[in-house]
């Protein structure tokens, strides 16, 4: 029973989008309009871009390389407005979740050997916050992003002059976060950052490239499933066992269940007259319940107004705990460090997250 449990809430996101699946495919029975659900596009990318990701992670390249970076860096308070960019622009390079995964565990190093573990809670909310805004700019950056680009066919400039200024916003709320709320007190980080096996870095490096210009539609998108898992069965197995599986499969659960509400024709209604009253508002507030991937998956079909979607589920990954999957991750992580604290932590999230979300909405109706 105990593994039971501890299986259920480790899975419990992918175990949902399955119930909701299977839920709708008793309302609109399986035919063969359901291949016309499934993105394959998006879901080679995703696991082209993860598999790449994890193998760098097994060689500790982000983790050095971040290190190497934090302790250029004298104070707590531009140590920690380092962590934050590093994670800001690491969302944009290797999506949200991985970045959270591989620099969150940094900053836990950084403050615990400089005794700092005061900035705790903060560092891990303004790291959460800069992964959920930061991968807003690229269609790689975050998992609704590549599927919306990919749906809608957004041009490449386009969809960065759409993010751009929330983007803007955003880095300077969190940059105003760090410098007011944390002090210029003096640290120091003696460990060294280690010895990189460079042939094997750069060869993914290489890799992770040619997973880019799959999503930017440079080449075609099935020579992924052929060149990277032939790379990795080569070079490192176990990258190939990493890759967050259970991402992939909410996309092919929630393809699924948004296809089939899309063909019940009360829902259908339902969604187009909320959707037609206020497209960025409502996708921003659906995510503060069902996150932003769903939200993005779903909405899609009721919309094509896709520049106000776009918005909505990106500035709506930040809010409640389970606006982005990312946030419960970052959560995950402070109550394994901090457990006597959790409580403190969530109402500490909820208030920053929510003064993001009310700025962000504001300014984007404004824009």
């Amino acid at each position: 029973m105990e593994r039971i449990l501890k299986f259920v809430k480790g899975n419990a996101v992918v175990l949902i989008a399955a119930l909701c699946a299977l839920i709708t495919s008793f309302i609109v029975p399986p035919d063969a309009e359901y291949l016309g659900y499934f993105d394959f596009k998006t879901l080679t990318c995703l696991f082209c871009v993860l598999a790449v990701v994890c193998a760098l992670r097994n060689v500790r390249f982000f983790y050095t390389l971040a290190k190497a970076i934090v302790r250029k860096f004298k104070t707590a308070k531009m140590a920690i407005l380092a962590l934050v960019y590093i994670t800001f622009i690491g969302s944009m390079l290797i999506a949200n979740d991985m970045a959270l995964l591989t620099f969150l565990p940094l900053g836990y190093f950084v403050l615990h050997t400089t005794g700092k573990e005061k900035y705790m809670a903060f560092t891990f909310i303004m790291q959460n916050i800069a992964a959920n805004l930061g991968g807003m700019l690229t269609p790689f950056g975050n998992p609704q992003n590549l599927y919306l680009y990919s749906k809608f066919n957004i041009p490449d400039l386009e969809f960065i002059s759409i993010m751009l200024p929330p983007f803007i916003i955003s880095v300077t709320l969190i940059t105003l976060c760090c410098l007011v709320f944390v002090k210029s007190e003096e640290l120091e980080i003696s460990e060294r950052a280690a010895a990189l096996p460079i042939p094997r870095v750069v060869i993914y490096l290489l890799l992770f490239a040619f997973s880019i210009l799959i999503v930017f539609r440079g080449i075609p998108y099935w020579w992924g499933l052929i060149v990277i898992p032939i790379a990795l069965l080569i070079l490192d197995r176990q990258a190939l066992l990493q890759v967050d599986y259970g991402l992939l499969l909410t996309f092919v659960f929630f393809f699924i269940f948004s296809g089939n509400m899309a063909r019940i024709p009360a829902v259908s209604e339902f969604f187009s007259s909320l959707l037609e009253i206020d497209t960025l508002v409502f996708s921003a507030l659906s995510c503060q319940f069902i996150s932003n991937v769903p939200s993005a998956i779903l909405l899609s079909q009721f919309t094509d107004n896709y520049r106000e979607l776009l918005l909505g589920v990106n500035i709506g990954g930040v809010g409640s705990m389970i606006a982005s999957l990312a946030s419960l991750i970052t959560f995950k992580e402070y109550s394994k460090q901090d457990p006597g604290h959790t409580l403190r932590y969530i109402l500490k999230f909820s208030a920053y997250n929510f003064a993001f979300l009310g700025i962000l909405i504001v300014f984007c109706i404004l824009i």
